[in-house]
């Protein structure tokens, strides 16, 4: 078995017995955190996730983010691809790929435009991350491929996740893009 199978099955585990207090306590502080943040701070778009399962929770992030006026943009997988789609309120999501809350992918599409990605931050979900910034995401390769050809916005990017799952080394390849900084609480 490789190395990021074992890995991916260890902190997944990890995460899956959180308590549920834990899990609480780290949506809060991950959202004094993000909402904290000079990036969100400065922000116009924030590019997002809704958190599934053991995943950090995200929700309080989305609705402030909405209640500030900030255009918000979550991820909808179609096919092989994952787009960001505009929404207006969180009750719009509906459950989509591997029960995933998603928007319905009728909204205003997210649209790269290099000049305007120092007013973006990008949440990203994942697995595992280390010290220097490597991530392990479920092993699609949705988020690298996404954020492969935009530099300006791989620099806004934060990963977010839960204390359990920083391990020592992410073992990663060329295609592989980090996010710009990581917070695990």
């Amino acid at each position: 078995m490789s190395a990021k199978k074992i890995i991916r099955r260890q902190v997944l585990q990890l995460r899956d017995e959180l308590s549920e207090e834990a899990q609480k306590r780290a949506a809060f502080l991950i959202t004094e955190r993000i909402l904290g943040h000079q990036w969100y701070y400065l922000s116009d778009v924030v590019i997002g996730f809704a958190g599934y399962g053991s995943e950090i929770n995200t929700d309080e992030i989305l609705a402030e983010t909405l209640r500030n006026g900030k255009a918000l943009y979550l991820p909808k997988i179609e096919g092989d691809e994952m787009h960001f789609y505009r929404v207006h309120n969180l009750s719009e999501l509906q459950v989509g790929y591997k029960g995933i809350r998603e928007p319905k992918g009728d909204s205003e599409r997210y649209v790269y435009e290099a000049d305007k990605a120092v007013r973006t931050l990008m949440l990203m979900p994942g697995v595992a991350f280390d010290m220097l910034r490597n991530r392990m995401g479920y092993g699609k390769g949705f988020y690298d491929r996404f954020l492969e050809d935009k530099p300006e916005l791989q620099l806004r990017t934060i990963g977010i996740g839960h204390k359990c799952q920083m391990v020592e080394e992410v073992p990663c390849d060329e295609h592989d893009v980090k996010p710009y900084q990581v917070i695990c609480v």
